[in-house]
């Protein structure tokens, strides 16, 4: 077990954020987080947070994931430093985010499934691709109580599943299917393209992304920001829009916030949320 203590660490806002969807709640208060073929369980008590795995794991795959290197009281600094009231008082009810870096290609298929699409129905859609798939996630069982009584599904790459399952109605993806079977026929024919997107800049990325068909500038500005770790990149959807057009109708100041515009909109995207 790993403990921290941060007032920038908040694992119920991050999975209220948007950016992720396999975080649940458990029974026993903590949450859990399927990603990178893991499985963790997460507890917080006032600024502590406990981690539920080994040193290894938390060394060579959950300090990245977590973003635990970046200095979020920098951050903290920027926005007390501006006159944005209406900012300052979304950090102040989600200080707690932080931007996870999550494997790229589960954050593709995640937010083209997540186009015109609620939550929970995203969520289902994922749980039950990676259920078919079939491939289970590593879990530290000796650190982690009653794991083994569901199973956890790690989530499938290009290779890992069969094509034609997209054509399950079942699967709640709608339009969608059709996209996602291109992506993954793609993703087969070309095994170069995703370490290529990770090769690009946050430009490049958007626009060889936005060439496959399903991927918006919204969409791609998702996976540029929580698959490729493009801070700067700002996606803007319709309650962006909204909260734009409200609170910043002479214009959203990003010169301020040059290169950590997607933490800013993180903010104000859980505080729209909130506030609904």
């Amino acid at each position: 077990m790993i403990e921290v203590t941060s007032k920038y660490f908040d694992p119920f806002e991050i999975m209220e954020s948007g950016q992720c969807f396999r975080w649940h709640k458990n029974e026993n208060g903590r949450l859990s987080v399927i990603a990178l073929e893991r499985y963790i369980e997460i507890e917080k008590s006032g600024d502590t947070i406990r981690f539920f795995c080994d040193k290894c794991d938390w060394d060579n795959i959950w300090h990245d994931y977590f973003d635990m290197s970046r200095d979020y009281g920098y951050i903290d600094k920027l926005i007390s430093g501006t006159k944005d009231v209406h900012l300052k008082e979304a950090f102040k009810l989600g200080q707690g985010i932080r931007i996870l870096k999550q494997d790229l290609w589960e954050m593709i298929v995640s937010f083209m499934i997540s186009q015109n699409n609620n939550i929970p129905r995203i969520k289902g859609s994922i749980e039950a691709i990676c259920e078919r798939a079939g491939i289970e996630a590593i879990c530290e069982s000796h650190s982690i109580e009653n794991v083994a009584v569901t199973k956890k599904y790690s989530f499938p790459g290009p290779l890992d599943v069969d094509i034609s399952m997209f054509d399950d109605k079942s699967l709640g993806l709608g339009y969608r299917a059709p996209f996602l079977k291109d992506i993954f026929s793609f993703a087969r024919e070309n095994p170069e393209w995703l370490d290529s997107l990770k090769s690009m800049n946050y430009e490049q990325a958007k626009a060889a992304l936005m060439e496959r068909k399903g991927i918006g500038p919204k969409v791609a500005n998702c996976i540029c920001l929580f698959g490729l770790g493009h801070v700067e990149a700002f996606p803007i959807d319709t309650h962006v829009k909204q909260l734009l057009d409200k609170y910043y109708s002479a214009g959203f100041d990003f010169e301020a916030f040059d290169g950590v515009a997607g933490i800013i909109q993180q903010y104000l995207f859980y505080y729209e949320l909130m506030n609904k």
